[in-house]
């Protein structure tokens, strides 16, 4: 069927192509091309530093919606309540990226944090960004009427 110059240039096409798969194949695979470069955010400083490093991150220029809402993720899955100060450089980041929704969930975040000692660490928190809540205008949950699940039935130990 094929003869002469037809067969030999298909047999060196077919040739170049198996060197170019087992090139492929030898090639060493990328490794952790995937994952995110550590945060500047976490380590075991003192309290100040770990304070002044959030309120730093915040209050960068450039900081975008992704980025806040990043570092809030890392505070709320730390086992602390965040600082006033980062609490009010985090609202500033909020407004800087006009995101009124995220600064309520953050104070949210925020009140969640306190958990069984709301009456003892809410009272402070709110008394130390109040001028900062005033200034960007942002309401408090509870001002919102989210302190509590809208569509909740009552309970049956309530009744």
């Amino acid at each position: 069927m094929f003869k002469g110059p037809l067969l030999e240039m298909a047999l060196r096409r077919l040739s170049a192509f198996a060197t170019q798969i087992k090139r492929r194949s030898l090639a060493l695979p990328m490794r952790y091309a995937h994952r995110l470069p550590p945060s500047p955010l976490t380590s075991d400083d003192n309290e100040n530093d770990f304070i002044c490093k959030y309120e730093a991150y915040f209050n960068r220029g450039e900081i975008d919606g992704w980025e806040v809402r990043r570092a809030l993720d890392q505070l709320h899955g730390m086992d602390l309540v965040p600082d006033p100060r980062i609490i009010n450089a985090a609202l500033k980041a909020c407004r800087r990226i006009n995101d009124y929704a995220l600064a309520v969930r953050c104070l949210e975040s925020v009140r969640f944090k306190c958990a069984d000692n709301l009456d003892k660490f809410w009272p402070y928190i709110y008394q130390e960004i109040q001028p900062t809540l005033e200034e960007l205008g942002v309401e408090t949950p509870e001002q919102l009427g989210y302190h509590k699940p809208e569509l909740a039935l009552k309970s049956v130990y309530d009744m």
